[in-house]
């Protein structure tokens, strides 16, 4: 019974994490508008260490050995998870769509699947890459809005190779986060990952305020970061890692599947995008996919 309760919990994270994952969408329609993306991503992850340190330093201190040895693993998991997915997807946001970007986004579970496999020689069975190809049919008939057309007129940029890599970055950090295991709790951990996510980015914060464009601290500015740093920020990579816990890397990977649907939502309640019928056909195929991941999933354990 614990454990039937526990694997609930576990999996209704798969559809409340993207809720505040896609929120990073509203940042980034609307708030790369008032700050540039180095800075916007640079200042988030700071404003999440320093909304954090409070409840956690003291133990950070008496953890100090612990974080000597893992060191190493921190620092790629703030450059992967913070500092590549932290920006990219806000320099890809200035010169391709956002119909691009969700197709090339929702390409990051099949890297941690395949990460996985060849690395950590995870399975994959049939009921998986059903799933999987189900959750992408899903995605696509909501991307290319049921026309097939859409999908051969797309032009693609510099954006979507910034893309891409958001999408190898973020996979790395998943199979990373599950398979490197930490003597560290979640938050103290998730702390260090926010600050080494800062610290990989400051370098091209600097060269940002230099060489591009100077950041303007109004108004707009602690608006979009406050709020990048706690809904897309704490609240989505906390849950994230609590979901890896239970289920693993692959499968809390189709959490990205879930995102495109909460996209749509956003995109109808912000910025009066229509709900169509290819929504909800993708809507059925996303969840369909996740059925049977979970089936899978079930029959393992």
């Amino acid at each position: 019974m614990p454990n039937q309760k526990n694997n609930f919990l576990a999996f209704s994270l798969l559809f409340i994490q993207p809720i505040f994952m896609a929120s990073n969408l509203i940042v980034a329609r609307g708030g790369v508008e008032y700050v540039p993306p180095i800075s916007l991503a640079f200042w988030r992850w700071t404003v999440v260490v320093l909304l954090l340190l409070p409840f956690t330093l003291s133990f950070l201190i008496k953890n100090l050995k612990i974080i000597k040895k893992e060191f190493k693993k921190l620092f790629f998991l703030g450059a992967m998870g913070c500092g590549v997915c932290g920006a990219f997807p806000f320099l890809a946001g200035e010169t391709t769509t956002v119909t691009n970007m969700g197709i090339i986004y929702t390409s990051s579970p099949i890297f941690i699947i395949l990460i996985s496999a060849i690395f950590f020689n995870e399975k994959v069975n049939l009921i998986k890459i059903i799933g999987l190809v189900s959750c992408l049919l899903g995605v696509f008939a909501i991307i290319i809005k049921g026309d097939f057309n859409l999908l051969l007129n797309l032009n693609f940029t510099i954006g979507d190779l910034w893309m891409l890599a958001a999408a190898i970055g973020w996979a790395l950090y998943s199979v990373y986060l599950f398979y490197w295991k930490s003597k560290l709790p979640i938050f103290q951990r998730f702390t260090l990952v926010a600050f080494f996510g800062a610290v990989s980015l400051l370098p091209f914060y600097i060269i940002e305020e230099v060489a591009v464009q100077r950041t303007l601290f109004n108004s707009q500015f602690f608006l979009w970061v406050i709020f990048a740093a706690i809904s897309p920020g704490i609240i989505a990579f906390t849950l994230y890692t609590q979901a890896q816990k239970s289920l693993g890397a692959s499968l809390t990977g189709f959490t990205l599947y879930i995102f495109t649907i909460y996209a749509a939502i956003y995109g109808f309640i912000f910025f009066n995008e229509k709900l169509e019928t290819f929504h909800y056909l993708g809507t059925v195929l996303v969840f369909f996919g996740v059925y049977l991941a979970k089936k899978n999933y079930e029959t393992k354990t």
